[in-house]
């Protein structure tokens, strides 16, 4: 009976440890973590980013591993408890972060040479859509509920989300992709490099918005000066005209090309576009 109680607290003992929260305890200095919003399903994302967490231990010194947040609310908020310290995230979600946290803007990645990047409207090439006019009385597809800057292109475009027949937030880009070709929905919002993959399979843009500040790999505040310095070098090393390059930045998006300097002042547009949609930030 003694061993069978000592076996028992043993078990529950490593059951405590498995099921306690990873931000219980901060990371050590020799240890990091990456977190992202959700671009697609974890597994996906994982693929994408392990990579480039590689290539970042090899280059600071510093074990970086990867771990996925099921949304943007999560990823904000998983960098500002320091759960993760560095964080790939799109610009409302860095803004909400650096608002809210203090988060530091790092690096943005290059896309086809350019530090911005572009929303579009899709439909399927056989739609009798053409313009935004035409989607009033459709269906519409977004993506993360938090992603406001979605919102502020779609009515920037002309059409606000109650004169659609219907709209969800069906999370990923890929998800709104295959909604569209699937028939599911009338048209829906992609992000350029999500609509250039999927255009040959059957989609047609209506709207392109205008260029936008482009995502971003934000850090914690409470990351060390000398550990943000390393991990800058290593992003602005990164470029695809190298074959290890090449391969890390196709799989974190194959229009990316390299980085460039960050800084919040970049995300002052993304401020005021989205700022009619915006609930106040809680302190």
């Amino acid at each position: 009976m003694k061993h069978l109680l000592t076996r028992s607290l043993i078990f529950l003992t490593a059951l405590g440890l498995l099921t306690a929260p990873a931000h219980a305890a901060p990371p050590s200095a020799e240890e990091l973590y990456l977190g992202s919003v959700a671009m697609d399903v974890p597994a996906a994302m994982v693929q994408r980013l392990t990579p480039l967490t590689a290539y970042l231990s090899k280059k600071t010194g510093v074990k970086i591993s990867f771990r996925a947040s099921p949304n943007l609310g999560s990823a904000v908020n998983e960098l500002g408890k320091d759960f993760t310290q560095i964080a790939y995230l799109t610009p409302v979600a860095f803004v909400e972060a650096h608002d809210k946290y203090r988060a530091r803007a790092l690096v943005s990645p290059l896309t086809h040479g350019k530090d911005t990047f572009n929303l579009v409207i899709a439909v399927r090439q056989d739609s009798p859509i053409q313009t935004m006019a035409d989607l009033k009385g459709k269906s519409f597809a977004l993506g993360d509920e938090k992603a406001i800057l979605q919102r502020a292109v779609v009515v920037g475009g002309g059409v606000k989300l109650e004169e659609f027949s219907k709209y969800s937030f069906l999370k990923h880009y890929d998800n709104i992709a295959k909604a569209v070709l699937n028939k599911d929905f009338d048209a829906g919002i992609l992000k350029d490099t999500s609509f250039e993959k999927f255009a040959p399979q059957g989609l047609r843009k209506i709207h392109t918005s205008p260029p936008l500040t482009s995502y971003v790999f934000a850090v914690s505040e409470r990351l060390p000066a000398e550990t943000e310095k390393k991990l800058r070098a290593a992003f602005l090393e990164l470029k695809a005209d190298t074959p290890e390059g090449k391969a890390i930045l196709k799989e974190l998006d194959p229009a990316y090309d390299g980085f460039v300097v960050a800084e919040d002042k970049d995300y002052d547009t993304i401020r005021k576009l989205v700022a009619p949609f915006q609930a106040p930030v809680a302190k």
